[in-house]
């Protein structure tokens, strides 16, 4: 029996085509754990509409991360202060260790300065520390256009966010009380702190409006630069 060899050429072609649908499998757990922080986030109050896809992650209020494969926590925790029930541990709360990426050198004293206040906030189970080695959170530089000052990861699985991005550049030009202020405000939203001034997924145990929050989100350079007593007795309730 003959067989021409456009017969041959074309069955080539069909098992080419079953083969290549075969080895490109669907994550669908990944898929199923990004539909679940997209539940979550719009649990604390967020629209669809306010939450952008950012890849490997969902960006909230202009600088807030949330990673596509972060562990959600339970969504049902609630309390009078309107608790999403995601925060650090107790044994990593009292030993957060920052990294300061080569990129982020030049502000070594901001970031310095902004782990010493935070030190300072009277919340007994929170305290931050510098490392030239393991870490919790990395602070690096990262263009992030302009008007967005920084960005920060939102805790999960009882661990800090591991990552705060500054856009270096951008906020060279602020005093250094501002940038201070970029820098210690992205580290609010690594322990779970969300913008003061915002009705969506707020996350404070202070009275409202609190025009002196350092947590404000939307003050890029004009922002207060130190705790207002607020935003003290909401980290002191968080970490006790």
């Amino acid at each position: 029996m003959k067989i021409s060899y456009q017969v041959i050429g074309s069955l080539m072609l069909i098992l080419a085509a079953c083969s290549k649908n075969t080895d490109t499998p669907v994550n669908t757990e990944l898929q199923n754990n990004a539909d679940k922080v997209m539940a979550f986030i719009q649990s604390m109050g967020y629209k669809s509409s306010n939450i952008v896809d950012n890849g490997d992650a969902y960006i909230v209020a202009g600088d807030v991360r949330f990673p596509k494969n972060m562990q959600v926590p339970d969504t049902k925790i609630r309390t009078e202060h309107r608790w999403t029930g995601s925060k650090l541990s107790v044994a990593n709360a009292a030993n957060i260790r920052i990294k300061i990426d080569s990129s982020m050198t030049s502000m070594t004293a901001e970031i310095k300065i902004a782990i010493n206040q935070w030190n300072d906030s009277r919340a007994p189970g929170l305290h931050f520390s510098l490392s030239a080695g393991d870490y919790d959170i990395l602070i690096k530089d990262a263009d992030l256009g302009t008007g967005n000052c920084g960005q920060a990861t939102f805790p999960s699985g009882g661990a800090a966010g591991n990552l705060i991005l500054v856009n270096k550049t951008y906020i060279a030009s602020h005093t250094q009380a501002q940038r201070q202020r970029t820098i210690m405000h992205e580290m609010g939203h690594t322990i779970s702190l969300m913008h003061t001034n915002e009705t969506e997924g707020l996350l404070t145990n202070s009275n409202l409006p609190d025009i002196l929050s350092l947590m404000n989100g939307g003050q890029c350079n004009t922002g207060p630069f130190i705790l207002s007593a607020g935003d003290k007795r909401a980290v002191a309730w968080l970490y006790p």
